[in-house]
This record gives structure tokens, sequence and C-alpha cells, in this order.
């Protein structure tokens, strides 16, 4: 089984918002106490932070569905519906986070690094938030709004200062587990180390990580071996090592060719070419290759490289190795820039900023804006006063008017967000009618207009003579009394 993962795709899916609720309050002698519908709760959000005592993806890599709890539905009596827990996902330090194109979203470095990774849909608006002095009793509510769905890949890159790099059974982890409390697995046959591993050395007041890359073979960079898949382990190393395994007793190679060959693939893969390098002659308690390691370190010193002469089973030259690494790691973190403080920088909108755009496509007017959008989300469509109010509030934004500018003639169509529509421009103000209606939205042949609407809605409501008391009956447009003085 799987014990290390280093790239993972996860399909994440934020939580939903809660619907609005529509209400009317009602109670003993108050038939129509007003709306009390409740706001529905929002989703939960997914986020990622970075946990020092998380070094794998594994646990993704058996659970890449991810998904948040959603927000609850608003009740009457104005109650708000729970909000939906937020996901929050430990990953190791030094996870890159990609789009499954590979375009990169975030690079978590350093304990507690957390980013936002999808964000909950906002919960929808109870008819008692939507009341006001036109719409008294709103015979709709707000849906909630959808959470983000996205799939994005978590690449791992070890956070490491030193990295060993070499042929298999070079000794990478020989060395590894001399110079650190590391205990990684060691046999004597090659591609024993299947994962990278990970080291902390501790020289007088100085500490520093150690990795090793699983060995590398000509061709790596291009997909041989096992070095493609973890050479992004060493990109972050501020120091790299030779490690070159003396003793060994293949044909055509020594350690100038060994480290010509990985020198090579280093240069394939891209982006090392400035790293401080050493070369660790390793194994020198073997006599041949102790006087191979003599050999050839006038000519590997030649190039610029120091060289140290090792061996793990005697641990001799470690102590001086240790200090030359802690010693070139202190020079990297001195050169180092300066981590900028943080400063939060305030873009306000320009004044003629709309926050919408109307543009012609494909014979259609399409509207981009994330308040347009975000309404057109939250809109009940099978309730036609939530499609007047909707319509009343992109009137007011100014997208009518936006897109008579544009060319649209009634009857176009507009699109908005996922959905379209043909555009009828708002004729008439809103007033009020049976809860759930618009008469805006009714068929012309049959529409009556606001004022007719309200004239025999009041026609049919019993009222009575200010002068008498008596109750007069309004049918149609003549009045009759159905009382008598006392």
């Amino acid at each position: 089984m799987a014990t290390f993962v280093d790239r993972v795709m996860l399909h994440l899916q934020a939580g939903d918002g809660g619907h609005g609720c529509v209400s009317i309050h009602r109670e003993k002698f108050k038939p129509f106490g007003g709306p009390d519908g409740g706001n529905g709760g929002h989703g939960g959000s997914v986020s990622l932070v970075v946990d020092p005592q998380v070094h794998t993806l594994l646990d993704f890599h058996f659970r890449p569905r991810i998904k948040a709890e959603n927000g609850k539905g608003g009740q009457g009596s104005n109650r708000d519906g729970a909000n939906g827990a937020d996901l929050v996902l430990k990953v190791p330090d030094g996870t890159m986070v990609q789009t499954t194109s590979g375009e990169a979203i975030a690079d978590l470095v350093g304990a507690g690094t957390t980013i936002e990774i999808a964000r909950g849909g906002r919960g929808g608006r109870g008819n008692a938030a939507l009341a006001s002095s036109r719409r008294k009793a709103p015979g709709f509510a707000e849906l909630g709004e959808p959470g983000d769905r996205l799939d994005i890949v978590l690449e791992l890159k070890s956070v490491a200062d030193v990295g060993l790099v070499g042929f298999p059974s070079a000794g990478k982890s020989s060395l590894i587990s001399v110079l650190s409390a590391a205990k990684p697995k060691i046999a004597d046959y090659p591609f024993t180390t299947l994962v990278p591993n990970l080291g902390v050395v501790r020289v007088d007041d100085h500490t520093f990580t150690i990795a090793d890359v699983p060995g590398l073979i000509p061709g790596a960079a291009t997909g041989k071996g096992l070095g493609l898949e973890f050479l992004r382990h060493i990109e972050r190393c501020a120091v790299l090592v030779h490690v070159v395994d003396a003793a060994t007793l293949e044909p055509g190679r020594d350690p100038l060719s060994d480290i010509d060959a990985i020198e090579a693939e280093l240069a394939e893969y891209g982006g090392l070419a400035d790293r401080p390098r050493l070369v660790v002659l390793n194994k020198v308690d073997v006599p041949d290759a102790r006087d191979l390691a003599e050999i050839t370190r006038p000519d590997i010193e030649a190039r610029g490289l120091p060289v140290f002469e090792v061996s793990t089973a005697t641990r001799e030259g470690l102590k001086e190795l240790t200090y030359a690494l802690a010693d070139l790691v202190q020079r990297a973190r001195d050169l180092a820039p300066a981590p900028e403080p943080t400063r939060i920088v305030i873009r306000p909108p320009a004044v003629d900023d709309a926050g919408f755009t109307v543009t012609e496509e494909d014979g259609a007017y399409v509207v981009r804006g994330p308040r347009p959008e975000r309404w057109v989300r939250q809109t009940n469509f099978d309730n036609d006063e939530a499609v007047g109010f909707l319509a009343d509030r992109l009137e007011r934004l100014g997208v009518e008017e936006a897109l008579a500018k544009a060319g649209a003639e009634p009857g176009d169509l507009v699109r908005i967000g996922a959905r379209e529509f043909d555009w009828q421009p708002t004729a008439a103000a809103y007033t009020a009618g049976p809860r759930g209606t618009d008469a805006r939205l009714e068929d012309a042949s049959t529409r009556a207009t606001a004022a007719e609407r309200l004239a025999a809605h009041r026609a049919r409501q019993p009222q009575r003579d200010p002068t008498s008391g008596a109750v007069v009956e309004f049918t149609g447009a003549t009045a009759e009394s159905d009382s008598t003085d006392e």
C-alpha cells in the first residue's frame, strides 16, 4: 500500500447557501401580521492550511472528493438557517496548489499559511428581509447561492535546505541516517528508496533540513526511472550535494562520469543552475574506493566543487561535511532577500465603474458582473413577483439603460450568467398585488393595468360609510347599502 503521495487531484465542492423562507405571521386576532420568513444560512467554505505534522498527501489520495456542509434554510417566525460548517484541509509545508491545466494558484510555505480555495454560497434572504415600503409583504424569498465547485491539483515540493542527488545505491539514505535522526529504508539493491526522505541536522547553533531524491539515472528528467516524479523535491533546496559511490563496480562508471550524468539531468529539468554544490565521495572505507577517490579528487576540485571523502559505515569525514553544509546553508540564508512586510492595497472602483459590462456575442447581449450574476442565481423564476423584483434591481443598477445603449431591442436575447431572457424593458413601476404575482409579467392580451388591478382589489373589500357607519358593498362600479340606520 502506498505510504507517500506527493501529487493528487481534488474535486472540491463548497456548501450551497440555504434558501430564504416565505412566511406570514399569523396568530389569533392577527390574521395578517406581516412577513416573518427568516434568511438562509451561508454554505461552508473549503480552506487549505499548512500543518507541520503532515508530511504527505496520502489522505487525499483515498478521499479526493471533498464537500463542505450546506447552509440550512430559513424558517418562519424570523428564524434564520444555520451556516454550514467550514472545512479546513491540512496539507504539508511546500504544497503547490494548481489548476488542472497547470496554472499556479498558491504556493503554501510556512506553518499556518492558509488559503480559502472554495467559497461557500450566500444564503438567500427571507421575505421579512425583502419587505420595503413598496413591498410590504413579499410573496417570495431569495434562493441560496451555489457554492464554488472546482478541481485542483496539489503537488508537494519538500522544503529542505540541502538536497542529496546521485545514482541508485550511492549511499544517500545511509548518509541522511547518520547525519540526522531519520530512519529511511536501507538495502544493497538499486531503488531501495522509493520516496523522498527528510531529516533535521543540528550543528552547534545551526539547524538545517536535508532531503534525498530517489536514485536518478540518465533520462530521469524525461521520465526514466523514478527521477521525474521526485525531482520537484529539490526545487526549494538551497544547496545540492552530489553523493557518489566510489566503490561501484559497474563498467563505464566513475565519480566524474556520475557527476556529469546527474548534472545533465539537473540541467534538463531546469531552474537549478544557481544552487551551490559540493561532492561527497562515499564508501571510502573500501580500499579500492579510497584509491579511486584520491585519483579523481583533483579533477573534481578543478571544476570548483568542494570534495569530501566520507564513510557512513565508519563515520569518517562526516564532521567536516556537516560543518561545511551548515556554512553553505547559512550563506544561502544570509543572501536570501528579506520577506517584504504585508501591505494592504486598497483599489477603489473607478467613479464611472458600473460594476458590470454588456457585450454582444453570437447574437445575444451578455451581461457580466458579480452583482447581476449573483441576483440571477438567487432568483426563483417560478415566482412572478421574484422575477419582477429582479427586473427592478437590474433597472436600478443601470442594466436596461446599458442594453439600450448597446443597441438591444425589445425581444432580443439577453444572457446573464447561466440564464437567457427575451429582453422586455420595464415599462412601469411595481404596484402591489396578490403575493407571488407581478402584473407586468402577465400576457399582454389579459394584463390589466396596475390602477385597474388596485381598483378591482378595493372593489372586493367591504367598507363602511364614514357618516353612518353602515357597511357598503362595492360590486364593480356600483355601491349599495345593506344596512339601515339604527
